[in-house]
């Protein structure tokens, strides 16, 4: 795959992951794109995916390794402590179903 062509799926793989997963915070959903998370994580995730070594516990540890501050950057969470556990899932649905389509 030419450098183009991973730009163009990282491209299409944030847009996915941005539309469909969001943070949760106290109820009020927060879309990826909308907290411009979408591209950092489809970045980390996507050498999963051509390495064809796709795996839940690594997902969840990239999710750990990133970091969301809050307040101005008085705080710092890891975005999977603001993910519910329906969107991993769905993480991981949009993986699968992107990494078929490669």
């Amino acid at each position: 795959m030419t450098n183009i062509n991973a730009a163009e799926a990282i491209e299409a793989l944030a847009a996915e992951i941005g539309e469909n997963i969001y943070i949760d915070v106290a109820k009020w959903h927060l879309y990826l794109s909308n907290a411009h998370l979408h591209t950092v994580l489809a970045e980390r995730l996507y050498p999963m995916l051509t390495s064809g070594l796709l795996d839940e516990d690594e997902v969840v540890k990239t999710l750990q390794d990133i970091p969301v501050r809050l307040g101005g950057g008085k705080r710092e969470v890891p975005l999977v402590d603001l993910l519910p556990v329906q969107c991993q899932v769905n993480l991981m649905d949009i993986l699968e179903e992107f990494q078929r389509k490669m």
